[in-house]
Parts: C-alpha cells; structure tokens; sequence
C-alpha cells in the first residue's frame, strides 16, 4: 500500500472507514521512524513474555514456539504497562471544518491511532466522549474485541451542543480508578480557569497527562474573504461579522486564550500540542512517542 500519499490529511479523510485511517497512519509512522535522523530511537511491541515456572502452560502459544523454538505466554491485562484514557470532546464545535472534513473527524482519527498503537504494546486503553457532560465511557483493557468497541464509538458523529470540559472531566475522576495517562483532545475553547482546576485534579492524583487542541487553520488565521454571518455552532447565536475589520481583535483574543493553555498545562507538567487540523497526523504520534519516550 503506497500509505505516503494518504498523509495529507485532506487525502486521508477521505477514506471512510476509520480502523483503515488509523492501519495509514501508523504505516506512515513507521516509514517516517525509519527515515528519522534519531537513530536511537525505537520502540518496542510486545504481546508475549518468555514462559516462566509456574506459569499454567495452558496459556503458552504453541505457534510461536513451533516458528522460534521458545516458549512464550501471552501477557494479560494486569501486565500491561501503562493505562490510557483517551478523553474526547464531542461537542457540537468540534463538528467544524473549513474544507472537507471536521475538528471531530480528525480527532477522532488520532484517538483510533492512539488507541491502535498503545494497544499494540500491550497498554490497556479507554475511552471516554463527552460533550456538557460524559456521553459514553469505555474503561481501560486490553483484550480481544476492545480496539473494535473503541473504533465504534468513535465513529458516532457528534452530537452534543455545548461544551462542559469541567463537569466532563469531573465526572471522569469517579471512573478513573488507576493512576495513568490521561489524553485530553479537544478544542479547548473553554474557560480557562475550569479546565485548569480539572488538569491540576488529575496532575495532583498522580496521573501523567497528555493535551492535545485541535483548531481548524480558519480559526488561527480567521482568514475569511466576505463579510458573513458566523453562527455559534453551540449557542446557535449568529452574528454578521466583516473579517476584515474583526480579525485583529479575534486574533489577539484567541491568542490569549492559547497562552493561557499553554501556561496551565506548563503549570501541571502536562504535555500540550496544538494541533492545527491540517497537520500530519503521524508527525503528531511521532511527537507524542518521543515526548513520552524522553
């Protein structure tokens, strides 16, 4: 499969079905790992354990031993390394796009491939949706059938009106039973002073937490060629705004509100991307792997 010409996100999107999105993605990772000047960088897949006494041999995989002559078992989920929980906003915001494809289809592409890949190292993964409240919750395992369930949730279409990051992630600390990583995607076009409170919660009990801002290149550039009604896809407000004379502005504001991001997750040591929704969805998982890698 020639995956290189998928990655554009514009091509990619175009393929609809999102297990297929995520199989492009992590090819292309793979491919781009290996053209990496970080020579030492790798990463490592693992499904098996070498097989230790006392261990039940009724778990041992015959066919792996038959290819390499040792005996292995397959680990299960109390041996996994890390617990993730991929929290994902699906507010009616997210559903914007300036071309083909929304904030919501992109993300929920680099939550499948984050799903794919953290599954792939044995890593029990959940997944949580949300929008003025929890919506569907998933929790972490790793077990045959759980990347399929994740997948068909985040296939749904979003469907929410506003966003509640706070009483989202507020209600998340009730089912987050472990310490783990807890990855935040969503637009972040909240206050600023709730969506720190509940990053400082998870960041105080312990957790190491991963934020991911998706924005449209409309929304950063505001780039707009005609006076239009803009219409507030979760208020359902709409006001007529000439771009030309608001952009200044509307860029000075969403600019603070970026910094103020920015500096609360500096704050609780949690690892911010801005992920403008044109951007290489396996240039983001590089990011993310190495961060996490050190």
């Amino acid at each position: 499969m020639a995956a290189l010409s998928y990655l554009d996100p514009a091509a990619l999107m175009r393929v609809k079905s999102l297990e297929l999105r995520a199989r492009i993605v992590m090819e292309g990772f793979w491919k781009g790992l290996h053209r990496s000047p970080y020579h030492g960088f790798s990463v490592e897949f693992s499904e098996y354990r070498p097989y230790a006494r006392g261990d039940d041999p009724r778990f041992l995989d015959w066919k792996v031993m038959a290819r390499s002559d040792r005996a292995f078992i397959k680990k299960f989920e109390d041996e996994t390394n890390l617990r993730a929980y991929l929290l994902l906003d699906r507010s009616r915001s997210m559903a914007y796009g300036s071309g083909a494809y929304s904030k919501a289809d992109y993300s929920a592409t680099l939550a499948a491939t984050l799903a794919s890949f953290l599954m792939g190292q044995q890593d029990a993964v959940g997944l949580t949706t949300f929008d003025r409240r929890i919506d569907d919750h998933l929790p972490a395992r790793n077990r045959p059938g759980h990347l399929r369930q994740i997948l068909h949730h985040l296939e749904r279409p979003p469907a929410g009106e506003g966003t509640d990051l706070g009483a989202a992630m507020a209600g998340l600390h009730g089912l987050v039973r472990k310490r783990g990583l807890v990855v935040l995607l969503s637009d972040m076009l909240a206050p600023l002073d709730e969506l720190e409170r509940q990053i400082g919660y998870f960041s105080a009990a312990g957790h190491e937490i991963a934020a991911f801002q998706f924005l449209d290149p409309r929304e950063l550039d505001f780039d707009f060629a005609e006076a239009t009604h803009f219409r507030d896809p979760e208020s359902g407000r709409e006001i007529f705004i000439d771009p030309a004379a608001a952009r200044d502005g509307y860029l000075e504001r969403l600019g603070a509100h970026l910094e103020g991001v920015r500096r609360l997750c500096a704050k609780h040591r949690a690892a911010y991307r801005l992920v403008p929704t044109d951007a290489p969805l396996d240039e983001v998982l590089f990011e993310f792997v190495s961060r996490r890698r050190g």
